[in-house]
């Protein structure tokens, strides 16, 4: 499962954020931002069309991400 195929209000656990090429920015970024294995997610709201962006919650903080960028952030299991 990945980040942008979980419902809204469900938690999970990252496993993994998924590098497309060498060195990809938008995944480096991800990480520095604190998406990283074993963080707990959970998926907030969502945009009205198309559902993009999803906001999601890391920790306290809440990201707005779209759905490409969301992809690339595998999960482990619901909490």
């Amino acid at each position: 499962m990945t980040l942008d195929t979980l419902p809204k209000g469900a938690h999970a656990v990252i496993s993994q954020v998924v590098a497309r090429m060498v060195d990809d920015p938008i995944a480096t970024r991800l990480g520095e931002l604190g998406f990283i294995p074993g963080a707990p997610v959970e998926i907030v709201a969502t945009g009205p069309v198309g559902h993009d962006p999803i906001a999601v919650r890391l920790g306290s903080t809440c990201f707005a991400l779209r759905r490409g960028e969301a992809s690339r952030i595998t999960l482990k299991h619901d909490l």
